[in-house]
């Protein structure tokens, strides 16, 4: 067997032994899934040599690179590039510009792979100014029995935690939904007497709609809560607990020291019971990595640093995404509510109080306010209906005199004496002159309108008959029976009888 297949073999076992996956074994090294099972299995790995605690101290770590490996002369150069913070497709480049190194990429990559495992980079401990920040998880609280029915629940377990003092809040509750999140996140602002500055929770659904480290798309209501209370929400990195460790370790204290054996009967009485241990075990301890009390600690230093609470709580409220239906309006709670004909087939975002309707685009800009309306109402603002929707009464009359006075004068003169005449059932006859000016010459109109005006006729079959007549000379019918027309018979003189 070469001296290659050699230093596979030792490389296949060494990477074996520290837990690697055969198929990560593979990935690494460039070979076959098939080819490291097949080693694994027919062969033993090679036995590593351990000594002593010090002499591991003051040898540098061994990296399964083989012996025949071409990074090995460069190791301290290849070692100063990654604490610079370089990249393996830079190291290999600056290799081959400035060492005149003959191996791939891909070997540079597998030595700084086994270099990383060799000596992994410690984590970074962070710690921050006194009121700058809060970190928040859930957990599961201790089970409740109803002391009726025997029933046992589990509720969950909210935990807020101050970084700087470590000053904590516990509550338990039945639901993770972003209302209970809320108001969670409201109680232990009022617990600690103020504001921190940023609010660090995970990536829960009450509080993310979409997770993303860079830029995470945070549910709306919790966007309003955080501008009530003038703090900034920033989620942690997807599937990275170590980015809230303070409260991850503050949520396993709770549990153990609090809750761990016992039952409640209510949830109530689990949360009386936390609020009396944070006063008497939780503020009373020395913690282990700050050295001080948290109570001193959080009374002398951070609590003058939060932000003041603001003078109300936050409203409460429901809010959805709805869809636009055709007819312009959107449903809430089985009532109707119109929004701008621009929005039709869109999505919006609704948000109701206890008296008014908020309509908001997904970019949270409002375009419409309703008051609230009972099941199976719809309430329309006049301004969302397309003008081309409204009819001729929605407009009035005054409109229509508008367009019969752009006919001409004696259309527009007919048209208001008219209106002044017959009162509210002459919008019809508006309606109707208007359509008798699609269908006939504008000349011709104003002539009949002119002569109607003159023998004050104010029905539209009168200006029809005037328009099919023309020039003709008009016969006006004449009244046989009024009121001050007297009967024949008083004319009548001693015995004659005039004449018909």
């Amino acid at each position: 067997m070469n001296r290659l297949a050699v230093s596979l073999q030792q490389s296949i076992h060494t990477l074996h032994a520290r837990g690697w996956s055969a198929r990560r074994i593979a990935r690494e090294l460039g070979l076959h899934r098939e080819t490291v099972g097949r080693e694994l299995r027919i062969s033993k790995p090679a036995k590593v040599a351990t000594g002593s605690a010090a002499e591991a101290e003051a040898k540098p770590a061994k990296v399964a690179t083989g012996s025949r490996s071409l990074c090995e002369p460069h190791r301290e150069i290849i070692t100063t590039g990654l604490v610079q913070g370089l990249s393996a497709i830079r190291i290999h480049q600056d290799l081959v510009a400035d060492h005149a190194f003959s191996g791939r990429y891909n070997t540079v990559k597998r030595f700084v792979h086994a270099l990383n495992d060799a000596a992994p980079l410690p984590f970074r401990r962070i710690e921050t100014a006194a009121g700058e920040e809060m970190q928040v998880d859930f957990g599961q609280g201790a089970p409740v029995i109803d002391p009726t029915t025997g029933k046992r629940r589990r509720p969950h377990l909210f935990r807020a935690t101050l970084s700087f003092s470590r000053k904590g809040y516990s509550e338990v509750v039945w639901r993770q939904d972003t209302e209970s999140f809320l108001r969670c996140l409201e109680n232990a602002f009022r617990h600690f007497g103020g504001v921190p500055k940023t609010v660090i929770p995970d990536n829960l659904k009450a509080a993310v709609l979409q997770a993303d480290w860079f830029d995470p798309e945070l549910n709306p209501k919790l966007t309003s809560f955080a501008e009530h209370y003038g703090t900034v929400i920033l989620p942690t990195k997807p599937r990275t607990p170590q980015h809230k460790g303070k409260v991850e370790a503050g949520v396993k204290y709770v549990q153990n020291n609090a809750l761990k054996g016992r039952s409640f009967a209510s949830l109530a009485e689990q949360n009386q019971y936390l609020d009396q241990w944070e006063v008497r075990i939780a503020d009373k301890r020395i913690h282990g990595t700050v050295r001080q009390q948290v109570e001193a600690l959080f009374a002398q230093q951070e609590k003058p640093a939060l932000q003041p609470l603001p003078a109300g709580l936050f409203p409460c409220f429901h809010e959805a995404r709805r869809s636009v239906h055709r007819d312009g309006h959107v449903e809430y709670k089985k009532a109707y509510y119109s929004v701008p004909p621009e929005h039709v087939g869109r999505q919006v975002w609704v948000r109701g109080d206890t008296r008014l309707l908020h309509i908001y685009t997904l970019q949270m800009r409002q375009i419409a306010v309703h008051p609230l309306a009972e099941a199976g109402r719809f309430t329309t603002d006049q301004t969302h209906v397309h003008p081309h929707k409204r009819n001729a009464i929605e407009r009035g009359g005054e409109y229509l005199l508008e367009r019969c006075r752009l006919l001409g004068p004696h259309s527009g003169a007919w048209a208001a004496a008219m209106y002044g005449n017959r009162g509210p059932i002459g919008m019809r006859v508006l309606q109707g002159l208007l359509q008798l000016a699609r269908k006939h010459p504008v000349g011709q109109l104003e002539a009949a309108s002119e002569k109607a005006v003159r023998h004050a006729c104010w029905r539209l079959r009168d200006l029809r008959r005037l328009m099919e007549q023309g020039d003709q000379v008009v016969q006006v019918d004449f009244l046989q029976e009024h009121e001050l027309i007297r009967d024949l018979s008083a004319y009548r003189i001693d015995g004659l009888t005039p004449s018909p």
